[in-house]
């Protein structure tokens, strides 16, 4: 089945742009998603006290998320889904990487002591996503089209509280919800809506950067944004395998291997996204080996994050409303955020620059990217046949998962392993549709697919 998104790409998936188009439309990529990847490190030091390591973990999470990226877009020799999958650090291990290195700090070890057992568990957990994608294929009834644009939405719409959060001010600010945040974060939301739909490809194909670019000057303007001194930073850093040492445990490992697999689940639906976006097909060979080479590629960035120092990374959903809404779905854009990511890695100084980004304006670009990402697992939805059996699966999915998401409590009383692998709406209700799509029974139906090819676009 070939995906249904019309066609309006500026640029296709193999199509090779100029190099200052493709420069702009991988710019956009990385503030999309360069606070996603710097805020895990921000909360994992602050609950462990590993402070004086921050600087470095983020350096080498930028690093790796650069190398994953050109290794994704590439997709050479099986490894790579051969489109722009930007690699950054995961959220899904926050709670399986604390429980970690609170283990290692009750018995009393250094903060060295704390990040070689993260980096040892999270180095063998990999091998449990890079075996995950040898297999996808026998996997086909679990991960159905159904369950992948569940899975979708449910990544748009967790997705969409983060852009809501910043919007405010962001999840500490005291003046969060403030009239000029809101204004600030609804500037930019404008600015990004209507540069998209201007008849101009360069104005679409920079909407997102000239939204942020207005909206930082605006911020100026009213005195939020307020240029800080940069932090003592080296000029460069230079990555070192296991410069932390290396340790192991059991305990720490298992609930860390679970979460590579629900990881693999989202990666999953992230791919489908990305091919249904950038007009690649959804289902048949061709499909398989993207999902296998993508899902390989993860597990490889994950190896390279745990070498390098730095922590599980994913393939973001972010990126693709960045495609969507730029119309560029060329993988050698790809290449061009590889280099950027690295280069803020390798030159940390560039990375505190932009970390400068007022929060209201980062949340304007970003709610309108996380609604594009939920729309496009609603999109691959409204392709399945939508019979009692389906809708009852989506909306016990839906359920479970956003009701969780809106009462994070409710699972406290439960053992911790348990709370860690159904806390988020991705994962419970994921996991509730893989479940309920196995155990219900499939109606009687003469030759109709679970998901119907849609009439051509005319």
């Amino acid at each position: 089945m070939t995906s249904p998104v019309r066609d309006d790409l500026l640029y296709g998936l193999d199509e090779r742009p100029a190099p200052f188009a493709a420069f702009c439309a991988a710019l956009q990529h990385v503030l999309a998603s360069f606070v996603g990847i710097v805020t895990p490190p921000l909360i994992i030091a602050g609950a462990l006290g590993l402070h004086e390591h921050l600087p470095y973990l983020i350096s080498m999470g930028l690093m790796v998320s650069g190398v994953g990226t050109f290794l994704q877009a590439r997709g050479a020799g099986g490894l790579g889904a051969g489109m722009i999958c930007l690699q950054g650090t995961s959220f899904s291990f926050l709670s399986a990487v604390l429980a970690a290195g609170m283990l290692v700090k009750q018995r009393g070890g250094t903060p060295e002591d704390i990040l070689a057992m993260i980096f040892g568990v999270c180095f063998f957990g990999a091998f449990v996503q890079i075996g995950l994608s040898r297999c996808l294929g026998l996997l086909r009834r679990v991960i159905t089209p159904l369950v992948t644009g569940i899975v979708i939405t449910l990544i748009g719409i967790s997705l969409i509280r983060v852009g809501v959060t910043d919007l405010g001010g962001g999840a500490k600010a005291t003046n969060f919800g403030a009239p000029i945040n809101l204004a600030l974060g609804g500037l930019v939301l404008v600015v990004i809506i209507g540069l998209n739909l201007s008849r101009r490809p360069w104005l679409r194909l920079s909407a997102v950067m000239i939204g942020l670019l207005v909206g930082s000057l605006a911020a100026w303007t009213c005195g939020l944004l307020k240029p800080q001194p940069l932090p003592d930073l080296p000029l460069v850093s230079v990555p070192l395998p296991f410069h932390f040492g290396f340790a192991f445990d059991w305990s720490a490992f298992l609930p860390v291997a679970l979460i590579y697999l629900i990881s693999t689940l989202e990666t999953t639906g992230d791919l489908t996204a990305n091919c249904l976006i950038s007009r690649q097909p959804i289902e048949g060979p061709g499909y398989l080996r993207r999902l296998r080479g993508g899902v390989l590629g993860d597990g490889v960035a994950c190896l390279l994050a745990a070498t390098f120092n730095t922590f599980p990374s994913t393939t973001f959903a972010q990126n693709n409303g960045v495609i969507q809404l730029t119309g560029v779905a060329s993988r050698h854009v790809g290449y061009w955020i590889g280099a950027i990511l690295l280069a803020l890695g390798l030159f940390p100084v560039l990375g505190a620059i932009l970390q400068q980004i007022p929060k209201p304006v980062l949340g304007g670009a970003t709610l309108v990217l996380f609604g594009s990402v939920a729309a496009a697992g609603i999109r691959l939805l409204a392709h399945c046949t939508l019979d009692r059996r389906s809708l009852l699966i989506i909306a016990t999915s839906l359920g479970v998962g956003l009701g969780i998401a809106s009462q994070p409590t409710l699972l406290d009383q439960l053992p911790p392993l348990v709370k860690n692998l159904f806390d988020t709406a991705i994962t419970s209700g994921g996991i509730t549709a893989i479940l309920l799509n196995l155990l219900l029974p499939e109606e009687r139906r003469a030759a109709v697919t679970e998901c119907s090819s849609p009439a051509p676009h005319r």
